[in-house]
């Protein structure tokens, strides 16, 4: 897939629930434009826990159309989530996708007890799942990282 046509998928957020995994219960409550833009607030419930829906409220807090944005946790389960995304055109018909998170588990201390056997291996399924769809549509999913 090439970066434009890349961008195209990643830049209409009614595609997160393509790349999202069903078992989440992802719910977009929000009425969604054809191309994210800096301020944008999408509103959503996703069930990450016991099929619990929680409301989540993020914001597009940055976009370098075709190379990058930003998205962050403005209400929802963690403490702080910051999530970039980063695109790179590799030949004329192929994109790596690149992903970097920084977040800080809910429930402060419990919630750092939790974090290496709970949540971030649930993270890591959440991207491993949404490296595969990718996969699926010929986009170079690589090199996510959580911090």
């Amino acid at each position: 897939m090439s970066i434009g046509d890349c961008w195209s998928f990643f830049s209409n957020p009614g595609n997160l629930g393509k790349i999202t995994p069903p078992a989440l219960g992802f719910a977009v409550k929000s009425e969604l434009p054809g191309e994210i833009y800096a301020g944008l607030m999408i509103r959503y419930t996703v069930s990450p826990i016991a099929g619990i829906p929680m409301s989540w409220l993020t914001e597009i807090t940055q976009v370098q159309k075709p190379h990058y944005f930003v998205d962050e946790q403005r209400v929802g389960p963690y403490r702080i989530w910051h999530h970039e995304h980063f695109f790179q055109g590799i030949g004329a018909e192929q994109t790596e996708v690149r992903d970097l998170v920084h977040y800080v588990p809910p429930l402060g201390p419990l919630g750092a007890l939790l974090n290496p056997w709970l949540i971030r291996p649930q993270l890591e399924r959440i991207f491993d799942f949404r490296e595969q769809q990718l996969t699926k549509m010929t986009v170079a999913a690589r090199g996510d990282s959580f911090a």
